[in-house]
């Protein structure tokens, strides 16, 4: 895709649309590569017998994804409303996995 370009430096729709389709791309190989370190918890939690909810630690991302998000000057509580999805959907694919073996 295109090179990063800051917003102010978009001098058209189309410049900025496509930094926005730039960092969606970015944020899905993120995303993917989330994912990859999810799977390996489910290897440690199963070596551990843990199960796959853990509330303190879900609480604990929270916490860090909203220190994260105003340290970067994004709204903490959009942060959070972003990412408890990500961290049920994580969970349940833990917990499917555990079961499975």
């Amino acid at each position: 895709m295109s090179d990063r370009k800051p917003p102010e430096a978009c001098s058209s729709m189309d410049e900025l649309r496509a930094q926005i389709d730039r960092l969606d791309g970015e944020l899905i190989r993120m995303l993917a590569d989330r994912a990859g370190y999810i799977d390996r918890a489910i290897a440690l939690k199963q070596q551990n017998g843990w199960p796959a909810r853990i509330p303190d630690r879900v609480e604990a991302v929270v916490e860090n994804v909203r220190h994260c998000a105003g340290a970067e000057g994004l709204d903490p509580d959009l942060a959070e409303t972003l990412w408890r999805p990500l961290i049920e959907w994580s969970i349940a694919r833990e917990a499917r996995k555990i079961r499975e073996t």
